[in-house]
């Protein structure tokens, strides 16, 4: 089985509070949008398992203000056949920490999702962005060191019981806790004249 996951587009129509090196692919930093900002993001995940499958997901995102932000993604997959709607998610994060200096800074937050699926359950795993229906809870703490930033994050998660999704004799989600480390470098440019200048970083995460 292959997968892939790729985002296919991406409009920002602000400017994040976030280094460019916080701005991971597959996690969020503890970092948050600006007051009264707003974002669009479009994933394509594909997976090659007796044919070729795949899901978008389309994803608004809103700062509330400068503590507070929150983030709403509809999931569309043909993974069961036909291509239609599976479901949709709500994520919110709220930044209690911030401790800023010139070149670094150290940031806590605490975030929370709510996601609902129509997809089958026949696995222990929980994927709350398209598989399962369920919550998640947790923290999120960056550190930014000039032009590296480390981060990761803990959380706890719970599959909601839906007996007539649940394909007989097959495992059965319940909880999980989760965790991610990710960690991106700037590497260009090497000394910023304008903020129009691109950013190149190199980001690992797991």
């Amino acid at each position: 089985m292959k997968y892939l996951q790729v985002i296919i587009a991406s409009l920002l129509l602000m400017s994040s509070d976030a280094y460019a090196q916080e701005l991971y692919v597959f996690s969020e930093p503890a970092s948050n949008m600006p007051s009264k900002s707003l974002g669009i993001r479009l994933t394509n995940e594909g997976m090659s398992q007796s044919g070729f499958v795949s899901r978008t997901i389309p994803e608004i995102m809103i700062g509330f203000n400068k503590n507070l932000m929150a983030h709403a993604q509809g999931f569309f997959s043909d993974m069961d056949g036909r291509y239609r709607l599976e479901g949709g998610s709500l994520y919110a994060k709220y930044r209690f920490l911030s401790n800023d200096n010139v070149r670094s800074h150290f940031r806590g937050a605490a975030f929370a999702r709510v996601s609902t699926s129509k997809r089958p359950t026949y696995t222990q795993d929980i994927n709350l962005e398209g598989d399962n229906s369920g919550f998640q809870g947790g923290v999120v703490f960056t550190q930014l060191l000039h032009k590296l930033a480390l981060s990761g994050s803990l959380s706890y998660m719970k599959a909601f019981r839906d007996e007539g999704k649940q394909v007989p004799l097959m495992d059965r989600p319940d909880q999980l806790i989760g965790y991610s480390l990710s960690s991106g470098y700037l590497l260009l440019p090497f000394v910023y004249k304008n903020y129009n200048q691109p950013n190149f970083n190199l980001y690992f995460e797991v």
